[in-house]
């Protein structure tokens, strides 16, 4: 213990640096504290997670710990699923979930117990939710417990950060593992994670392989080559175990992601390949040997462009302290490292919090409901850097969501603040109403939020585009969209598999994306948003469009690349847009994604004049030498 805590009803609990050792703390601390007492005169115990698949898989596990119907006593909270009931008294959430209970309840008064897990990972809406829990502690004090819990956490930062909170080390069941590096540097990570795999499941002993990759494109082609390899060793060498190759990546299904957790069959070993979802939270049962190809993709910012950009990066000691622990959770294990020990050394210490390189629009038009309006003075883990406030503050307030003064607008920012969506597409949905269009808009909305909706078949890239070509809009990619939804949801449902098998069309994407606007539905009924449908009419919803996406509205140039009307930026059409052929004069467009260059991705043609029309005071027309120009006010 530490020192002692100011409020003895409000404390932080840290866990310790222990990087092989398995405590249960995700699991047992919730069940502790409610066979405590902690809940005697009424509330919850509720727990925040980075991640859907731990908040629902941890919710899963206590309730079969507690022998109880999972929605019942124990249930779950996540964006577009949720499982729980008025007889809930320990609840799994996002950390983005509390976040949006907080707008509803600012002093969170349901909730006796916070738990904040997996605190290390510093994800955006982790910095954002401790500053206001920090805030809520000072004012509820006597009643109210806050914890944050960590099996690799920086405890003296924590210490700063919540003045006087006791620190409570917890010794876990630690097993050995055996750490390789390489002798020398890989050429290719994704060739050596292979080939490393195939070698751990010829000459290892049994026991399950956890291999971390970057994203879903590596996962499922390292996948299909390690299925063709592993057929072929089976086939010379009869005494080796099949090889049940599983991916895990974060745009799955949780149903598809809970394949990870099944033991394997008799005679079997499972390779799991993931992406860094598979760090924290999560104990896949089985697990002895770790690959760590050392590599994460991480999203970057640029504030003075306001390019996102996902690159693939160096992980840092924590991450892969982190990885070669997922070995020795339930026996001693192996983690191979796919680099040299000298590269682990050069490693930062600790991952970056994502605060301080993310677009922060829709933290802060959170933070505004909730009623923070000097953000610059807001208490704030890691402070975020000043040009990215005033880039979303000027966001917003362009968007109609913030006046002058810096507040929320009455009713466009509050409304926008309770939709679950970014807050462009916050504009979109407010403005699909008012134009008659709501049905399209969150139609275009659901199918640009759930997971890639087409699969793009290496050896049949032709025949899937040809099938696909009677959706194709000449108006663009969210109007191609619509039309795939559309069409899929004027379909039985015993036909919905096939037809999408048929187009090679992701169906657990159609899904997910028919539950999400079913929910934005529900909150466009809440704020009395009209669900009208324009039905063959393209021009509202392109409209629409124009109202909340016009930050990234280009024009063609000689070259036939794009420059964005408010900043310059030059933008090139992504590959994947059915608009690259054709090339439109003005464009707007869903995000910019920098990898070997800028692309706008999800793009849309629209008319010049609409700018100035629908955003007069973003937007002038300017008299060219010989057209009409289109130009920021």
């Amino acid at each position: 213990m530490h020192a002692a805590c100011p409020h003895p009803d409000s404390w932080t609990l840290l866990q310790s640096k222990r990087p092989q050792q398995r405590s249960g703390k995700s699991t047992q601390m919730p069940q502790f504290l409610y066979s405590a007492g902690f809940l005697k005169s009424g509330g919850t115990i509720v727990c925040t997670q980075p991640r859907r698949v731990a908040a629902i898989t941890l919710a899963k596990r206590v309730a079969e710990e507690m022998n109880v119907e999972l929605g019942q006593e124990v249930g779950y909270s996540v964006r577009f699923d949720e499982n729980f009931s008025k007889h809930t008294k320990i609840k799994y959430v996002t950390d983005g979930m509390l976040l949006q209970e907080a707008l509803r309840s600012p002093m969170l008064t349901q909730h006796k117990v916070v738990i904040v897990d997996e605190a290390h990972e510093r994800s955006l809406q982790t910095d954002v939710l401790l500053g206001l829990l920090k805030r809520i502690q000072r004012q509820r004090r006597a009643g109210f417990h806050l914890i944050v819990m960590s099996a690799t956490l920086n405890a003296s930062a924590f210490l700063d950060f919540f003045k006087g909170s006791r620190v409570v080390y917890i010794r876990g069941r630690q097993h050995p593992v055996e750490v390789h590096y390489t002798k020398v540097a890989e050429d290719s990570y994704l060739d050596a994670a292979l080939q490393a795999t195939l070698q751990v499941h010829i000459e290892e002993p049994r026991g399950d392989i956890l291999v971390f990759l970057t994203g879903q494109d590596e996962i499922e082609s390292i996948a299909r080559l390690m299925r063709n390899a592993a057929s072929s060793l089976r086939a010379t060498m009869q005494q080796v175990l099949q090889l049940d190759v599983i991916s895990m990546y974060a745009a799955m299904p949780p149903d598809q992601q809970m394949k990870a957790f099944e033991p394997a069959s008799p005679g079997t070993r499972k390779a799991i390949l993931a992406t860094n979802i598979a760090e924290t939270s999560l104990t896949i049962p089985g697990v002895r040997y770790v690959i760590d190809t050392g590599m994460v993709k991480a999203r970057g910012y640029s504030a003075k462009s306001g390019v996102d950009s996902l690159q693939v990066v160096p992980i840092s000691q924590s991450q892969a302290t982190q990885r070669s622990g997922r070995a020795g959770r339930e026996g001693p294990g192996k983690a191979f490292r796919l680099y040299t020990e000298g590269t682990f050394f050069s490693l930062q210490p600790e991952t970056t919090p994502e605060i301080v390189r993310t677009n922060l629009s829709s933290s802060v038009i959170k933070l505004k409901a909730l009623g923070v309006h000097d953000l610059l003075g807001f208490d704030f883990m890691s402070p975020p850097p000043q040009a990215a406030l005033m880039r979303s503050l000027e966001l917003l307030y362009a968007l109609g969501a913030l006046n002058k003064e810096g507040c929320l607008t009455h009713p466009v920012g509050e409304q926008m603040s309770r939709l679950p969506v970014d807050p462009m597409f916050g504009r979109v949905v407010l403005a699909s109403g008012e134009m008659g269009c709501c049905q399209e808009a969150l139609a275009v909305i659901s199918m640009v939020s759930t997971d890639n909706v087409f699969f793009e078949p290496r050896e049949n890239q032709e025949e899937a585009a040809q099938r696909r070509q009677k959706f194709v809009s000449p108006w663009g990619d969210h109007l191609t969209l619509l039309h795939i939804f559309n069409h899929y949801i004027a379909l039985e449902k015993k036909e919905r598999m096939r037809w999408c098998r048929d187009l090679y069309i992701n169906h657990r994407a159609m899904k997910k994306a028919l539950s999400i606007h079913e929910q934005l539905a529900g909150c466009c009924d809440q704020l009395g948003i009209p669900m009208a449908s324009c039905h063959d009419d393209s021009s509202p919803i392109r409209r629409s469009l124009v109202s909340g996406l016009f930050p990234h509205a280009a024009k063609r140039q000689p070259d036939r690349s794009y420059r964005l009307l408010a900043s310059a930026q030059g933008v090139h059409l992504h590959p994947s847009s059915v608009l690259c052929a054709k090339r439109p004069e003005y464009i707007v467009f869903t995000e910019m994604v920098k990898t070997n260059r800028v692309y706008a991705r999800q793009v849309t043609d629209v008319e010049p004049g609409w700018l100035p029309e629908l955003v007069p005071s973003y937007f002038s027309r300017q008299e060219g030498p010989r057209t009409k120009e289109v130009g920021p006010v």
